[in-house]
């Protein structure tokens, strides 16, 4: 069976408001966007790109057999800067790329692999994973974005609000999860062809995803169905204030002697 041609590209946002200078900061003594381009790298993809705002996001990824791009610091969100990148890396309209957050140094390559695998076998537009939430504190976070998933595979919306909401079970008791329903944690991967990145990042910002502020639901509101799939393996909490970082060392430290 013939692999998978994709490429990932990772964008990479120098001055991140909680955790400055983040895609250069050191984690295993290399810079951050380094361990997250590997991971791209290991799930097979032909190409990885940085789409860079900053010279020194540039400099520190030299020699490293990665693509960089070195985009517009003006632009609103981090599809913005990968449409720029899909033109300064002349990919073609059909060219399916993922979407791979510059926070994400242990990204599992399986599921790199398993957003590009559901846009190509769905034929939709874009593609993303889910997971399935287990506590009911994750429900309630509105920094879980929560997912609904239609029989077809498609999802219906993103919310970080509780949905579905379980009227009956929740009015007896909110402390817990039902023991009947499954509810669906976003993952942050994004799968498209170049032609519909380019496309997505023309359209001026929706309704809800102005309410929600969740981009994402800027191609529901236009009618455009984005394929779901649970993730085959976890991704670990990414990496977005000093504090993730610490605990991103220590979990670095512990799988290299583990």
């Amino acid at each position: 069976m013939t692999a998978l041609d994709f490429v990932v590209a990772i964008p990479a946002r120098f001055d991140a408001s909680r955790l400055p200078g983040k895609p250069l900061r050191l984690l295993g003594g290399d810079p951050l966007v380094l361990h997250v381009a590997r991971r791209a790298l290991a799930a097979g993809a032909s190409e990885v790109w940085v789409a860079a705002d900053d010279e020194r996001i540039v400099q520190a990824l030299a020699g490293s057999g990665v693509g960089v791009a070195l985009t517009a610091k003006s632009h609103a969100s981090g599809t913005d800067r990968l449409a720029e990148c899909a033109d300064i890396a002349g990919w073609t309209d059909d060219r399916i790329v993922v979407n791979l957050q510059g926070d994400e140094p242990f990204a599992p390559a399986a599921g790199i692999d398993a957003a590009a695998a559901t846009l190509a076998d769905s034929g939709a537009p874009m593609s993303t994973l889910a997971a399935a939430i287990t506590d009911v504190a994750d429900l309630f976070d509105p920094n879980v974005v929560k997912l609904v998933r239609g029989d077809d595979g498609h999802a219906l919306y993103f919310s970080r609000a509780p949905v579905p909401w379980p009227r009956d079970a929740f009015s007896r008791d909110r402390s817990r999860l039902p023991e009947q329903g499954q509810w669906l944690r976003h993952i942050g991967i994004y799968g498209y062809r170049a032609g519909f990145l380019r496309r997505f990042a023309a359209m001026p910002p929706g309704r809800l995803e102005q309410i929600e502020s969740l981009e994402q639901l800027r191609a529901l509101e236009a009618g455009y169905r984005i394929a779901v799939a649970l993730t085959p393996e976890p991704f670990p909490p990414g990496v977005d204030t000093p504090e993730d970082l610490v605990r991103a060392e220590r979990h670095f430290q512990a799988a290299r002697h583990g």
